[in-house]
Parts: C-alpha cells; structure tokens; sequence
C-alpha cells in the first residue's frame, strides 16, 4: 500500500478500549502512553493470505519472515498473489527455494487446498465465536491456536483475543509486571492479569508487542 494513502479510521471500539486499559490497569497505561505512536488497524477480508503470511511468520523473527514473504510472493506472476491453484501444483522444492522449510511449504499447500474448498470465507468465519472460528482453523495441518488467534486479532481486528502462548506477550508481561514464573504457571498469571482488561483484551496486546520495540529507558 503506498505510503501516501491516508491511515485506515480507528475501529469504533478504539477510544473506548484505551480509556477502559488506562483506567483498569496502571501498568499498562503507562505502556500505552510510552508507545511510538497509536495502534492503527490493519483488518481485511482475505483470511487465506493472512494465515499464509501467519504459517510463514511462525517461529522466526520479523526481518526473515518479510524476507522469506517477499521470495514467496515473487513466485507468483505477474502481481505477486498466491491463487490457491498455483501454489498446490508447485512442487516442494519450488516452494523451498523460497526459504520455506519443507514442513512449511506443506503447511501453506494445506491452507491453499482449504481455499479452494470455499472453507476460508470471511462472511461465514468472521460470525464465529472465538472456540468455533479456532477450531475450524486449527483442522487445517500446521495451523494451531496462536496462529487462529493472530488471524482473530489482525485480519478480523477482534478487540477481545488474548494469546498467553506468544512468546512476545511473554516477555512484555515479564517485563512490565516482573513475573518470575515459566511455562503454564506463567500463562496462568498472564491470564489473571488480564482479566481486568476485558473486552479490550486485544488492543492490550498490541500494546504490549510495541514495548518490545522501545529503546531502553535513560538512567
């Protein structure tokens, strides 16, 4: 999108969901006013591109995932898009060549194959509550709870997504609240902290991934 478009209006929830974090948690609304800058939405309708971006984006850092999207999508002449067709009758290597591992170019000819079926329709998933648009997903091979909820939170821009898996919610939660506590007993105190964030559950998180980026305070 070129950079001169104008920014996509706040959801109507927005203003609410701040006032509510600032007033329900102190931590975090210090976290909220030490953010470069606001939290932007970034919905759109197409579920299938926003789970193979997801699958792509799992379990590596942001500089290689753009990376290896960039090489994905340059398979794809003339405009870069990834039709569903095209990507299953690409064979493994032609995917891996992308920078794909063999377990991910799998995964994303599952999701294009998912497509075709018409089973990715965004009218249809964008009703579901949060258990049944999860478990329709995670049906899919190598799609699991983290990467339904990343879809929730950004394709669907759903305020009220909490994921206590993510290693980055982890360790701003560690950071912020100065947990000590690992693995489910970890997550166990993430989700009792944020209880009081409710039903702004997401827009925390978005929050809470930008203190990641900031530079350490000055002493």
């Amino acid at each position: 999108m070129p950079d001169s478009l104008p920014p996509e209006p706040e959801p109507h929830w927005h203003a609410a969901g701040l006032a509510h974090l600032r007033q329900a948690d102190p931590v975090l609304a210090r976290a909220i006013a030490a953010a470069a800058g606001p939290v932007r939405p970034a919905a759109h309708e197409d579920l299938y591109l926003a789970l193979l971006r997801a699958i792509v984006s799992q379990q590596i850092s942001t500089k290689a995932a753009a990376a290896i999207w960039r090489r994905f999508t340059a398979l794809f002449r003339p405009d870069g898009y990834p039709e569903p067709r095209e990507v299953l009758r690409m064979s493994e290597d032609e995917l891996r060549e992308a920078g794909l591992s063999r377990q991910k170019a799998g995964y994303l000819q599952a999701i294009a194959e998912y497509q075709e079926r018409g089973l990715l329709d965004y009218e249809h998933l964008s009703q579901l509550e949060s258990e049944a648009f999860t478990t329709h997903l995670t049906a899919i091979k190598g799609v699991g709870r983290w990467t339904a909820q990343m879809l929730q939170m950004f394709a669907l821009d759903q305020p009220d997504v909490f994921s206590e898996g993510d290693l980055g919610i982890q360790n701003a939660m560690r950071k912020l609240y100065g947990l000590e506590e690992t693995g489910r007993a970890l997550q166990k105190r993430m989700v009792v902290l944020a209880e009081p964030w409710r039903p702004y559950r997401s827009l925390a998180c978005k929050y809470l991934w930008r203190t990641l980026d900031a530079p350490p305070a000055s002493s």
